[in-house]
This record gives structure tokens, C-alpha cells and sequence, in this order.
């Protein structure tokens, strides 16, 4: 059996978590003896379907399968369709699809899709703020860009678990840390900012939250910010998780990479002929827990409260 290859396109290269999914999909390559190329889209969708129809159309070229996470609203269905008709596995990462069932029923490929649970990982953050801020208050909460679905489904789950007494004053970065420091530095050369309590910082990936603790440390009055409480999502071992031990950050949610996981269903699907679901999802996990962040919530309320 001839080996296999793939095509690995994610949205950019500057976020740790698309940074962690470039490497799973490097080491399943080596556990499972296929070859893949990544490709990042600097957050660019147009560009992205374009690199994406290049190996699709250009026969020298063509992988037996591509695996990419999508930077804009749509998961190029067009795309899709031209690439299971030219023999190629279609796999969507972390974005929901609506094409996967009738492409299956047209194309003897593997399609599917593979995904965390960004609804579930709204919810499990809306918790984490519930348990930082037992009395209530203001997050300024940094979301994904508008036309993520993934953003979308954090913060419709956030919004469901969040307390009524915590408000939130929302703001827009792209996935990077620089999207997410620029945003909050325009922010606060508003007088509103000036004006506006803020009781804890959470941003929708670990990336993002840092970029905000940057906008806040180049501020006169730095010390006032940098004492608040800042979360994020994303929990890589080598960023969010150690960020969490040193302080960085109060709390994390780990999101696992799933390329490894995508790769090793298809392989299994080639050469075994598993039948493989049209959508895996995984889970994600508060760090710390729940109950830690509980307790830590309750503490600085006593402290508080003494003061």
C-alpha cells in the first residue's frame, strides 16, 4: 500500500493553539508512517480556499487527504465537493458543517468532521466566571472574530452559565495575541474605559488574554489592571497551562488538538476500513477546576470583605 499523504491547513501561525494542532499532526505523521504538509492562511479565508483548490486542481500536487480548520464563516462547501470528487478525504476541524452527510452519500472517500465542543467550553467559562466572581460584576470578555462559528458557540454557551449579576462589556480580537492587545489598547484610550469597572478579564482563547495583559502593562496605572483576575481557552501545556502556574492567568480551559486524532481515523478508515462517524467531538476541561476556582473566589471575597 503506497504511503499516505496529507494536507494540513490551519488559520494561522501565530496562535498557540493552531501552534499545538501543527505539531499533533507532525507526530501522528510519524506514528502512523504517513508524510503531511502544513499550510497556515495567515487568517485569511480567500487565501485559504484558494491554497486549498490549488492542491485539489494541480494533480502533482493532490494529498489523499485535507484536513483544515477554517479562518472565515464558511467551510467552503464548493471546495469540498470538488475535492471528494477528485478522490481526496475532506475533514473539518473545529467548525460546524452541514455538507458532511450528503457528500458521504455521493463520494466513496472518507469525509468528516472532528471538533470540540465550543458550546460546552462557553458553558464550562461562564462557570469559571460564576466561580471568580461570586458576588457578581463586569468582564471585559474578548471574543473571536464575528464570523467564527466557534466564538459564536463560546459565547452563546457563556451567556447560558454566567450568573445575571455579571455583565459583560464584549470586544473583538482574531485568535493572536496582537489582534487582542490592539483591540484593547483603542479600548482604553476611550474616556468610557476610564469610567468602567472591571472586575476580571476573560477572552476566549489563552493567546488573547495574554495580548490583553500586554495593552494593560503599556498603561499608566498598569498595577490596577494586572491585578485583576484574566482567563482564557485554549490550555496548551507549553502557554495556557504554565501561564495558570505562574499566575498569568487565573484559569484556562483545555481544548485538546484533534489533527493527531483526524489523522489516525483516516488512516484506520484506509487501510481497515472502519466506518468512521460523520463528527467526533471532544472534550475540553476547566484548569484549574471548578472547585479550585471556587474556593479561589470565595477567599478573595473574605479578603474583600475584610479589608
Amino acid at each position: 500500500m503506497k504511503r499516505l499523504n496529507f494536507v494540513v491547513s490551519l488559520t494561522n501561525d501565530d496562535n498557540d493553539y493552531q501552534q499545538e494542532q501543527a505539531a499533533a499532526a507532525e507526530k501522528a505523521a510519524q506514528r502512523f508512517g504517513v508524510d503531511v504538509k502544513i499550510v497556515h492562511a495567515n487568517n485569511d479565508a480567500v487565501a485559504q480556499s484558494q491554497q486549498l483548490l490549488e492542491y485539489v486542481q494541480n494533480p502533482n500536487l493532490r494529498p489523499d487527504a485535507i484536513l483544515f480548520e477554517p479562518c472565515g464563516g464558511t467551510a467552503f462547501p464548493q471546495v469540498a465537493r470538488a475535492a471528494a470528487a477528485a478522490g481526496i478525504g475532506w475533514v473539518v476541524l473545529n467548525h460546524e458543517v452541514d455538507y458532511v452527510m450528503e457528500l458521504r452519500r455521493s463520494f466513496k472517500v472518507p469525509i468528516f468532521a472532528i471538533s470540540s465542543d465550543h458550546e460546552e467550553i462557553g458553558k464550562i467559562q461562564g462557570l469559571q466566571f460564576a466561580a471568580l466572581l461570586p458576588k457578581g460584576g463586569t468582564i471585559l470578555y474578548i471574543e473571536g472574530p464575528p464570523n467564527s462559528s466557534a466564538a459564536k458557540e463560546r459565547t452563546r454557551g457563556m451567556n447560558k452559565t454566567k450568573p445575571a449579576n455579571i455583565q459583560i462589556k464584549s470586544m473583538r480580537g482574531n485568535w493572536t495575541e496582537e489582534s487582542s492587545r490592539r483591540a484593547v489598547s483603542s479600548w482604553l484610550k476611550l474616556r468610557t474605559s476610564q469610567e468602567t469597572h472591571i472586575d476580571l478579564v476573560g477572552a476566549q482563547d489563552d493567546s488573547m488574554a495574554m495580548g490583553a495583559r500586554k495593552a494593560f502593562g503599556e498603561i499608566s496605572g498598569a498595577d490596577r489592571w494586572l491585578k485583576l483576575p484574566f482567563t482564557g481557552c485554549d490550555g496548551m501545556p507549553k502557554t495556557g497551562q504554565s501561564w495558570v502556574r505562574s499566575g498569568l492567568l487565573t484559569a484556562t480551559i483545555h481544548i485538546p488538538a484533534n489533527t493527531d486524532l483526524a489523522i489516525e481515523m483516516f488512516v484506520d478508515a484506509i487501510k481497515n476500513g472502519t466506518q468512521l462517524p460523520e463528527r467526533k467531538v471532544t472534550e475540553a476541561q476547566s484548569i484549574p477546576s471548578l472547585a479550585e476556582l471556587t474556593a479561589i473566589g470565595s477567599g478573595k471575597q473574605k479578603r474583600s470583605a475584610g479589608a
